[in-house]
């Protein structure tokens, strides 16, 4: 099932690392905003303070990752070139991460002016991303379920920018448009056409890859980005033209996919080979529970009456689906990716005059693990707070920091071991040809 790897045309490591060192950064703000915000935040989904969270999150952090993944990927799991990486890689960083902030604030103060800016500077900066990869995929054969995977992924976020810049016209005032349903729908294709789809297409290169597991089932990788996608685009024509029971049943579709997938990972994860299991694995671990609660809760709201109309349901959906998901994932493959570029582009630079340290040197378990438990324990805190706010935000605020401030230090300690070996390599390089 995987594609096969071609690590030489790998782009330069500070294409990917720009992305995955910024990420940290907005979700310790999202600390920051539950500090400053507290209990109010969690009274509905609706609020100021949850939608810029919620941003914050999507928008700051797990899009900083996925496209820094992307830029690796592309060239060397499907072998589409980029053209010229760094530029693409400085252009795209510089928007999104202006266009977040501008989003977050516009968010926190109704300023249509802030939502304008934060379409120009968000549009702008993936369309280029969208544009260059599709490019760049044109033509590649879609032998495997990863390739399938990142071209659809591509479309879905493609229409999930342009959901996005409705949504914000509308709050800016710009455009009149149904607000929850067009809400929903961005929600939608966002979470499965676009990160769910990425997260199967690098998934069933990389848990087998790191995770010493068997490959995912055949018909899953056949199967699972085709049938979201089928799935998504029916919810959004029965939505839109008002087919009640049509976009019920394609919104439970949606949802059971991404439960499938979660299941079939949990089932793999329990068959790996390693004698010991380390954080990486216990973070897919927790991801992988935590979108199977949610899916469940979600269903469950649409059964049980009492738990529909509780206010609070789509808070303690977007906590487990956000934070104990789609954060603990996307944590568990910077801890695999990031020591694994440092040793790769080492290796190239220093074809063999200089010793390269192995994955574990670049980043040790020991701080890897503790990291990841403070992790584990801010999500508990955030579940708490949907229930108990009063008393919980705070705790939960104050956690979120540490952990992700404990994730950028971990970054920054691999990015300073890359720096040094390849100044070592570099003045052995230059002693050899003087």
């Amino acid at each position: 099932m995987q594609a096969l790897l071609s690590f030489k045309q790998a782009p330069p490591i500070s294409a990917p690392f720009r992305f995955f060192l910024t990420a940290p950064l907005f979700a310790i703000l999202a600390g920051v905003l539950l500090l400053f915000v507290g209990p109010e935040l969690f009274a509905s989904r609706w609020t100021r303070g949850a939608l810029a969270l919620t941003h914050l999150i999507t928008v700051g952090f797990m899009l900083q990752v996925m496209l820094g993944a992307m830029l690796q990927l592309l060239p060397v799991v499907a072998g589409a070139n980029l053209a010229r990486p760094l530029q693409v890689a400085t252009l795209v960083h510089a928007t999104i991460t202006a266009g977040a902030l501008f989003l977050v604030a516009a968010f926190l103060t109704s300023e249509p002016l802030l939502f304008g800016f934060a379409i120009a500077f968000l549009a702008t900066g993936l369309m280029i991303f969208v544009v260059t990869t599709a490019l760049a995929l044109y033509g590649i054969s879609s032998l495997s379920p990863t390739i399938v995977g990142l071209k659809l992924a591509v479309f879905g976020l493609t229409v999930t920018v342009f959901s996005g810049v409705l949504l914000a016209a509308s709050l800016g005032r710009a455009l009149d448009s149904p607000l929850v349903q067009l809400t929903d729908l961005h929600l939608g294709w966002g979470f499965m056409a676009w990160s769910c789809t990425l997260l199967s297409a690098v998934g069933f290169v990389t848990v087998p890859m790191f995770q010493l597991t068997p490959e995912y089932p055949a018909w899953l990788g056949r199967s699972f980005a085709m049938t979201v996608l089928g799935a998504v685009s029916l919810w959004t024509i029965a939505d839109l033209s008002g087919w009640g029971t049509l976009s019920k049943l394609s919104a439970l579709a949606v949802v059971a996919s991404g439960a499938v997938f979660s299941i079939v990972t949990l089932k793999i994860l329990r068959l790996s080979k390693r004698p010991k299991r380390d954080a990486s694995h216990d973070l897919w671990t927790v991801a992988m529970l935590s979108v199977v609660f949610a899916c469940g809760l979600w269903m469950g709201a649409g059964i049980i009456v009492p738990l529909g109309e509780w206010q609070r349901w789509p808070l303690l959906f977007g906590v487990f689906l956000l934070f104990g998901g789609f954060i603990s994932v996307t944590v568990s493959m910077l801890y695999k990716i990031v020591p694994f570029l440092v040793w790769l582009h080492l290796q190239n630079s220093g074809s063999g005059r200089v010793k390269v340290p192995n994955m574990k040197k670049v980043l040790p378990q020991g701080q890897i693990s503790r990291q990841t438990l403070t992790h584990f324990l801010a999500c508990a805190l955030l579940v708490l707070s949907v229930f108990w706010p009063v008393w919980f935000v705070y705790p939960a605020g104050l956690a979120l920091i540490i952990a992700h401030g404990w994730l950028l230090r971990n970054l920054l300690y691999a990015t300073s071991i890359y720096r040094s070996h390849l100044a070592a390599i570099e003045t052995c390089v230059n002693s050899s040809v003087a």
